[in-house]
């Protein structure tokens, strides 16, 4: 199998006033497509700045992070948003939906960016993954009409309807009951 995430000797530190705090300290990670993997750990133990790093929203201190074959140093703003926009899907632990568009446009957001698909085509991806969240009745209210739960189904699916190579999820389930999580 052909790895989508290798972390070769990976570390992160903060400057905090004086101190330099390290968040990751020499990481070496690699996730073969098609695994499912956890990271776990105490809370401040590193777990969302390693997302951060392989979703290319930050850079690590040392070390090299390659994602689904690009060593992500070497790439420009440009190249790092296209690698987002295409190849990772993220479900954030705070949602961050956009509070003036409606579930349906939340979800269509990603495709929209990406630009490729008709009109028609992105329509039915939307409905159909808003379905298999169980959204389907709410697929015109705002966020704020939503609770804590359905906005997290609603985070989910936006994830996942540009069908990303990778999904980076920031605890997905927090918010969802047991049942739900699972059926997620």
């Amino acid at each position: 199998m052909e790895a989508v995430v290798s972390l070769n000797s990976v570390s992160k530190n903060y400057p905090l006033g004086k101190l330099v705090v390290s968040a990751l300290n020499n990481v070496d990670l690699t996730i073969e497509a098609g695994e499912f993997t956890t990271i776990a750990g105490p809370s401040g133990s590193g777990k969302t700045t390693l997302l951060n790093l392989i979703g290319c929203v930050d850079v690590p201190s040392s070390g090299s992070v390659c994602v689904v074959g690009q060593k992500t140093e070497k790439l420009d703003d440009g190249e790092l948003t296209k690698l987002r926009l295409h190849e990772l899907g993220f479900i954030f632990q705070s949602f961050n939906l956009i509070p003036v568009l409606t579930l349906f446009q939340n979800v269509e957001f990603p495709l929209l960016l990406q630009g490729s698909m008709s009109a028609q085509a992105r329509k039915q991806r939307v409905e159909d993954i808003v379905e298999r969240v169980g959204l389907t009745q709410y697929i015109k209210h705002r966020p704020n009409e939503l609770s804590g739960g359905q906005r997290q189904r609603v985070a989910i699916a936006r994830a996942l309807v540009s069908k990303p190579s990778i999904v980076l999820a920031d605890e997905p389930t927090a918010n969802l009951d047991s049942g739900t999580g699972q059926q997620i």
